[in-house]
């Protein structure tokens, strides 16, 4: 472990000498004015407990939708409703043409009384035959016989009253009623439609509050929200606020909370599908609107921050310059985060009391002498709070 650490140590010196030679050669031969420094702006590093936000393209989904079908068929006859209404559950949109039903009902019910009255004889001539028995009148056989007539006959009304009793339904079905409360689609079947049990859709209908925002988040995202749980309950991912950003650019006045997660990330996109669920009391959200969903609330306890102006990139590496000790630039290989504004979070490679160089990195070498300027975020424009431009490109639904 120790020769392990060693290496790293000496990986990352080797990384610092080198971009230091590279910063030292990509200076040109600008000589500075003897006894003077470069003019430099630079701020301290900013530590505080940081709250974060995310940004991903949602949209808006019906948490129930359902297509509205008979379960008998016939032509249309009567429709109850236009398009686009609001209905409650139970109440009637369809009548199909109920001529053949009623007839149905008609013959089971001819046919439970046919059975009836044949049971009611056998009953009579079983008595009969069980009185004269007793006075060995008539043979045993024929007693046993006529006893299976009965409970042959008496199964026959079972039967035929399960026949009437289908017959009904399917008679009371001939009125299409709502499953539910909801809006109705405008893609309702005209009267004179032939419609086909469990197979013609009559119309359309959903829920309409609340509803759910359907967006996807990368693996890499995912990961994070389940690391949060390391920073205790109150980062829990089921605890952070969402925001809803409607595509004219309006803020939804009322807050979602996420409720739901896909199993599995997507083969094609390598997402995962996340569910939020918000109030839609006067129906302004649609299904299918598209929306941006902001997640906030995770805080970073005691975060370690700098501009992301002051980070520089060379050779796959992350750095910035400080102001040395003798007011001399030193770089220093930075581990980045997230950005949180005009800032990112530096995760490793700096000290709480560092000063960053923010301003006048053009040409500026290592172990330069500096001449220092203080500023403050203020000064600078810097805040972390993020534009609507800086979202998370994995947020977005490819």
């Amino acid at each position: 472990m120790f020769s392990f650490k060693m290496k790293r140590r000496e990986l990352a010196a080797a990384a610092v000498l080198a971009i230091s030679v590279l910063l030292a050669g990509c200076g040109g031969n600008e000589a500075q004015p003897q006894g003077a420094g470069k003019q430099v702006k630079a701020m301290q590093v900013l530590r505080q407990d940081t709250p974060l936000s995310s940004e991903y393209a949602g949209q808006v989904r019906s948490m129930d939708q359902v297509n509205v079908q008979a379960r008998v068929s016939g032509n249309v006859i009567e429709k109850y409703f236009h398009g686009g209404d609001y209905v409650s559950a139970g109440q009637p949109l369809y009548r199909i043409d109920s001529r053949q039903y009623e007839a149905a009902v008609l013959q089971a019910q001819a046919n439970l009384a046919q059975v009836r009255a044949t049971l009611n004889n056998a009953r009579v001539d079983l008595a009969r035959y069980e009185e004269l028995l007793k006075s060995d009148s008539i043979a045993e056989q024929t007693v046993a016989t006529q006893r299976a007539n009965v409970s042959a006959y008496e199964a026959a009304v079972d039967a035929n009253e399960a026949l009437l009793l289908r017959a009904r339904q399917d008679l009371d079905d001939t009125i299409v009623y709502a499953p539910m409360s909801g809006k109705l689609g405008v893609d309702d079947v005209a009267v004179g439609t032939y419609a086909t049990a469990g197979n013609t859709t009559l119309v359309t209908l959903g829920s309409d509050s609340p509803v759910y925002i359907q967006f996807a988040i990368s693996e890499t995202e995912y990961l994070k929200f389940m690391g949060m749980r390391n920073y205790g309950d109150s980062n829990d991912p089921s605890n952070l606020s969402v925001g809803i950003k409607l595509s004219d650019g309006t803020e939804y006045p009322l807050q979602g909370r996420l409720v739901a997660a896909d199993r599995s990330l997507a083969e094609n996109t390598g997402t995962l599908t996340v569910r939020a669920v918000v109030d839609n009391p006067n129906g302004a959200l649609l299904s299918g609107m598209f929306a941006r969903v902001k997640l906030s609330g995770e805080i970073i306890p005691n975060a370690m921050l700098v501009p992301q102006r002051a980070v520089q990139q060379l050779l796959g590496k992350s750095f910035v310059i400080v102001v040395g000790p003798d007011n001399k630039s030193v770089t220093k290989i930075v581990t980045v985060g997230t950005q949180i504004g005009s800032y990112v979070l530096i995760e490793s490679g700096l000290e709480p009391d560092d000063v960053v160089v923010v301003e006048g990195l053009t040409n500026l070498q290592e172990g330069m002498p500096l001449a220092v300027t203080m500023v403050t975020a203020q000064d600078m424009g810097f805040s972390l709070e993020s534009s609507s431009e800086q979202v998370t490109a994995s947020g977005s639904n490819k």
